[in-house]
């Protein structure tokens, strides 16, 4: 049968295109959940702190910021449609070292993400139910215990749990917005901007950790259905619905808080309680519990394909690279992604660190990882597409991005050096193929994509059998 391919070199729209079972309501709460995570619990306050008021500015500023980027990995995605996400895009742009070293700046920053996320949950079911510190750390492991056990049964699932929670989610914000703006006060907004204009920057930095998540669901964009038509259009959604939301909470709690939302361990629990009464801070853990698991199961999902990837392709030890494929199940790379997240929670529960240093380490190489992405969309996509011309307004939000991460980014250039050592030595140990060379760009696997008759004799023949059946592919091009 005739594959149809439209503009962007994917299968067309209108076909399924492989084992991806992932629908666009599905990607959408994904995306959505990666994207509205935890920022939402406990950022709002912390910006007003900086800016007052005027950080509704930096709000709307990385809104209008998110764009872009969001469209160029959704480009991307629909164009390449692969589990090693953004390593993959920088291997076809600019080669396996490129590659692992994106790899893992992502990879290695889920972990420290995660359990940043779980403690802020976990924060807040501690101001409902009291415990203290026991009451954060052990709501935390619980976090994570059911985002792993729900990624293990497989993407299918984890994607039905993202919609329930997505809609969940989205309701009980509204509704929370909606009962406490009736309290809301127009002098709340004067002075406007207490600190002085320049604090914009700072609150801005300080949100970047909302924003990030873009580039996450394009280790996922194979497991869609139909990937070059549903991941453009559920980036879109996503992009409106996060950026509403976000919006309309962080203009609530500025003018119904007042200057107390700056002092707010829990603003997104103070809001409630104005709005439905104290009985609110129970309905605030739920609510800061959903976008928890959220975030959690989006990163999971996407680092447990991503570190798949890497193992077929020679960026990791090839045990992990069982479940790259569309629709299997990668449970060895996302156990390892899982036990380093417990570890992460460790490390700060015996040294009394809060989340706050592993919400910086994590937003430093989210930054490094998005800067090589839109570098690579430059490259990879056609002159003068939309997709292009969005990679090419990104450039100048990751240029922003870059200034405000600052020092920060000191820790995705330790990853970059750990990565390059790790190639370094597994080159001279000759353990398993170069990176590279079994990758989605390599001969391969676009012999393996478009004619799986052929990609079964290359399988049969490994000694030069994978040549000849991609130039018998070449041939056949023509005939579709």
């Amino acid at each position: 049968m005739k594959t149809e391919l439209n503009g962007t070199g994917a299968p067309g729209a209108d076909e399924e295109t492989g084992a991806g079972r992932l629908t666009l309501g599905q990607g959408t709460a994904m995306y959505v959940g990666a994207v509205l995570g935890t920022g939402v619990i406990a950022l709002p306050a912390l910006a007003a702190r900086a800016a007052g008021p005027a950080s509704l500015l930096a709000w709307a500023l990385l809104v209008v910021m998110s764009v872009p980027l969001a469209a160029t990995f959704a480009a991307l995605g629909a164009r390449h449609p692969d589990a090693g996400g953004v390593s993959t895009y920088a291997r076809l742009a600019f080669g396996p070292r490129a590659a692992t070293v994106v790899g893992w700046c992502f990879y290695f920053a889920v972990p420290p993400g995660s359990a940043a996320a779980a403690l802020f949950g976990g924060s807040y079911v501690a101001e409902a139910a009291g415990g203290g510190r026991a009451t954060v750390l052990v709501t935390a492991a619980l976090l994570m215990t059911v985002v792993t056990a729900a990624n293990a049964v497989g993407l299918q699932a984890s994607g039905r749990l993202q919609f329930a929670l997505a809609g969940l989610l989205v309701t009980l914000l509204l509704v929370s917005v909606a009962l406490s703006l009736p309290h809301a006060r127009a002098g709340n907004l004067t002075p406007f901007a207490p600190h002085g204009w320049t604090a914009i920057g700072p609150a801005a930095s300080l949100l970047v950790w909302s924003f990030a998540g873009w580039e996450a669901i394009t280790h996922l964009a194979a497991e869609f259905r139909r990937p070059a038509r549903d991941l453009p259009r559920a980036t879109g959604a996503a992009v409106a619905v996060v950026g509403v939301l976000y919006l309309l909470v962080a203009f609530a709690i500025i003018t119904v808080l007042g200057p107390r939302a700056a002092d707010s361990a829990a603003p997104l629990g103070d809001l409630m309680a104005r709005g439905l009464g104290g009985g609110a801070r129970w309905l605030a853990a739920g609510a800061a519990l959903l976008l928890t698991l959220g975030a959690m199961n989006a990163y999971y999902a996407g680092a447990a394909k991503l570190g798949s990837a890497l193992g077929r392709d020679g960026g990791l030890p090839a045990f992990l690279g069982r479940g790259s494929v569309a629709g299997e199940v990668p449970r060895r790379s996302l156990a390892a992604n899982s036990a380093l997240s417990f570890l992460a929670l460790a490390v700060v529960s015996v040294t009394g660190l809060g989340p706050r240093p592993l919400v910086l380490l994590t937003t430093g190489s989210f930054v490094a990882v998005y800067a090589i992405g839109v570098a690579a969309a430059l490259r990879l996509l056609p002159r003068r597409s939309a997709g292009w011309y969005a990679a090419a307004a990104a450039l100048a939000a990751v240029a922003a991005l870059l200034l405000m991460s600052g020092r920060y980014l000191l820790w995705p250039l330790v990853v970059t050096g750990a990565a390059l050592l790790y190639l370094r030595r597994h080159r001279r140990s000759g353990a398993g193929p170069e990176p590279g060379t079994h990758g989605p760009g390599s001969g391969f696997t676009r012999v393996k994509h478009r004619f799986p008759m052929i990609a079964g004799r290359v399988r049969r023949d490994e000694g030069g059998g994978a040549a000849r059946a991609a130039g018998q592919a070449e041939e056949m091009r023509g005939y579709g």
